[in-house]
């Protein structure tokens, strides 16, 4: 399995309009492609600005494969529907791996 990791940075008080928005539009794309297994969304309560969103997906190959001008058309969507403006902090890749037990 392997872990893309996004770091947001939004106004404090849209944060849950980010975040509603994210599942609308985001995850519904997504969704469609295969490989994709879920997203979670952390919220850090002690800093309201800041979003951490968790997408699982089977292996990189599938995740990878979704053609860059479906990616831009779902961003510009999600972009236009939000009326306010966020940075992405960073983004990360993260494969889980697994030990056996002892």
């Amino acid at each position: 399995m392997v872990i893309e990791l996004l770091k947001f940075k939004v106004p404090g008080e849209l944060r849950e309009t980010f975040i509603q928005k994210d599942e609308e539009i985001w995850s519904s794309a997504l969704s469609k492609y295969p490989g994709f297994l879920g997203k979670e969304v952390w919220i850090n309560p002690d800093d309201f600005t800041e979003v951490l969103i968790v997408v699982r997906w089977q292996n990189r190959e599938l995740w990878k494969a979704i053609p860059e001008e479906k990616i831009n058309a779902v961003s510009q969507e999600f972009d236009n529907s939000l009326g306010f403006e966020y940075q992405m902090l960073a983004v990360s890749e993260y494969q889980v791996r697994k030990y056996s037990q002892i």
